[in-house]
């Protein structure tokens, strides 16, 4: 069962990763995207994932379903920054003329390696953002990206390693936009997210800068029924662990964890009042990041130099109800 198998998903080669508890397909050549993950033992889909018939929905928002990648992660205010002497112009592709979400949406990444052993399975794939026109034109300094998903039991792993290979030094910043299933039934399920603040954003839902109080997200740090939650909030993470748990009323949960020393941020979105999805997304720079006044410290900004290389990793553990 510990192994990897190929399959298609509208015409496109995706490689699965198996297990005894779990089933997960990734799309290296539409995003990289994690599209799919199949719980064998509860028999559900644990993650919001595209329907053959959504693929022209798909290639215009990838970002809608599974664990897709923004690099970098949130708005940016009319997408241009200055950083090291170079100019950075993004599309501005949203409301106000701002950009959103990077410039990671369905580029093709290469299978690079996979692994099969006793303990798990994992696909190594790689993508050099200079064979992208449209990615060099926007962010000039050239990364080559690199992913190892590894698949052991119930726990999934993705972890990044990112490269510069240009000449002056880069503001780097990731996030994954994860849509966990709800099934329709927020009330039975709470959250458990330690968070320090929440940060405060403008008319255009851009962050001022501004660090407020949880106030009644306060229970957060205890465990927050889903239930008539509305989300679209930026939460700092401050000193506490980088973790977040999702747990259902019949013992059954998603732990949810990132690499404490990058990850700084949450980010939940319910598209509304919860109901069939709640995304919880790991970020490792707030949004507008470069044009904030706070220091790298708070805002996460990685100071990629050249030639330099980080590693970070994310890790989703799906939890199981103990039988007697």
């Amino acid at each position: 069962m510990k192994k990897v198998t190929k399959g298609q998903w509208n015409g496109y080669d995706t490689y699965i990763l198996h297990s005894r508890e779990l089933e997960v397909t990734l799309l290296p050549r539409l995003g990289n995207n994690v599209i799919s993950m199949w719980d064998h033992v509860q028999q559900r889909d644990v993650l919001r994932g595209p329907d053959e018939s959504d693929l022209d929905f798909y290639l215009q928002k990838p970002y809608h379903f599974g664990i897709p990648l923004l690099i970098p992660p949130g708005r940016i205010r009319r997408g241009q920054f200055t950083y090291d002497g170079q100019e950075y112009q993004f599309d501005r592709n949203t409301a106000n003329d701002n950009h959103i979400h990077g410039l990671h949406r369905t580029q093709s990444w290469c299978v690079s390696d996979i692994q099969e052993d006793e303990d798990g399975c994992a696909v190594t794939t790689e993508f050099l953002t200079a064979n992208d026109p449209n990615w060099i034109r926007q962010y000039p300094v050239p990364l080559k990206l690199e992913m190892t998903l590894r698949l052991q039991g119930a726990s999934l792993t993705q972890s990044f390693k990112v490269t510069s290979l240009g000449q002056k030094s880069a503001p780097f910043g990731i996030g994954l936009h994860t849509w966990f299933l709800l099934d329709g039934e927020p009330e039975k399920w709470n959250l458990h997210l330690p968070s320090s603040g929440i940060y405060v954003s403008d008319d255009e839902l851009v962050p001022t800068g501004e660090i407020s109080p949880l106030g009644d997200l306060e229970k957060l740090n205890e465990g927050l029924n889903m239930q008539g939650t509305n989300f679209d909030t930026m939460l700092q993470i401050g000193d506490k662990p980088v973790v977040a748990l999702l747990t259902r009323d019949d013992g059954y949960g998603i732990r949810y964890s990132a690499d404490p020393e990058y990850f700084k941020h949450w980010v939940l979105y319910t598209k509304g009042e919860a109901d069939q999805f709640l995304c919880i997304e790991p970020y490792t720079w707030m949004p507008d990041a470069p044009n904030c006044n706070l220091s790298d410290e708070i805002t996460g900004l990685i100071d990629l130099q050249p030639g330099q290389s980080i590693e970070l990793n994310v890790n989703l553990d799906i939890i199981h109800p103990t039988t007697t």
